[in-house]
């Protein structure tokens, strides 16, 4: 008789990991065709993510367009979101800014908020140094009482023991991990002075990366249009079955490669239309679809048969 032996996600003990294991959307912001933040859209992401099996949601983070947004809007999507969420799911809140006293004003606005973490990536066009990230993230940590996750992005590469230092700013207890060197956030985990938590960002490796060893779950893009091979997947893979999870993967790496094909991000909020969220267009520098392209797009969405067309409206009324 086989049995199948559960592998457990990398959650250190202590209260401010509890319940953070699992796969996360990073939301995309929903506009309407006025360009405001549609409220009624954003409500019904969340109840059908939160159905999905997802564990949290990243909140205007690079896929929800988070710095395309003014600062009434970034707070006006982090309080529909915890509202309409009402503790179902795990909310982060991603505040980084290019300016750092926005991203403090934000971080002291998520916590008030009722956010459970904050984020952010490091310094943007100006002060790309380690020296200014780690002054950017000090002052932000220190804004608030939120545990920080920080955020590596894919093309920065882990240099273990510098960026260990990191860790060492009270608050920062975690990090999204958008990067592929496995051994290398090993090596960093090694360094830590104190316990902290790893999410995977690289959406298409996120069995790979679980079984690392290193991770706790994942945050991106991808999820808005697959969220239950996502969740699915991390339930497989602390259930032991791998087979599953590979399956699951290489599905959801089928949709995602139709994601990024396009330079536009019009054409990734598209494909969650195409599951019945109509989140609109993706703000300038991008274009709006036109109705040839969509119909395009679903077209093909549809002949791939991984995602289920309307998914999010079964069951309304």
């Amino acid at each position: 008789m086989n049995r199948k032996t559960g592998v457990s996600a990398r959650v250190p003990d202590g209260s401010v990991f509890k319940d953070m294991a699992g796969a996360y959307v990073a939301l995309m912001t929903p506009f309407t065709k006025k360009d405001t933040v549609n409220v009624a859209v954003l409500e019904q992401q969340v109840d059908y993510y939160a159905a999905c099996g997802i564990r949290g949601l990243y909140v205007t983070g690079g896929t929800g367009e988070g710095l395309l947004l003014t600062l009434a809007e970034r707070k006006h999507v982090l309080e529909t979101v915890v509202r309409a969420n009402a503790g179902r799911m795990r909310i982060i809140a991603h505040i980084g800014c290019i300016n750092t006293n926005d991203a403090v004003t934000l971080a002291r606005h998520a916590e008030k908020t009722g956010a459970d973490w904050i984020s952010s990536v490091a310094p943007v066009y100006f002060g790309q140094t380690f020296a200014a990230a780690h002054r950017h993230y000090t002052k932000i940590a220190a804004a608030t009482g939120l545990p920080f996750l920080i955020y590596a992005t894919a093309g920065t590469a882990l240099d273990p023991e510098r960026d260990a230092r990191l860790f060492d700013i009270p608050n920062v207890m975690g990090m999204k991990y958008t990067g592929i060197d496995f051994y290398a956030l090993q090596r960093l985990i090694w360094r830590l002075a104190h316990p902290a938590i790893f999410f995977a960002g690289m959406d298409p490796l996120f069995v790979p990366a679980f079984s690392s060893g290193c991770i706790a779950g994942c945050i991106g893009t991808t999820q808005n249009v697959v969220p239950r091979h996502f969740s699915r997947m991390f339930d497989a893979m602390t259930q032991g079955d791998f087979a599953s999870a590979i399956r699951l993967q290489a599905e959801a790496n089928r949709v995602l490669e139709l994601l990024t094909e396009s330079e536009n991000w019009s054409h990734r909020k598209a494909m969650v239309r195409f599951i019945g969220l109509d989140v609109g267009a993706a703000r300038p520098p991008y274009e709006p679809l036109t109705d040839a392209q969509y119909e395009a797009l679903a077209a093909r969405m549809r002949e791939q048969g991984i995602v289920r067309e309307n998914d999010a409206l079964k069951g309304q009324k």
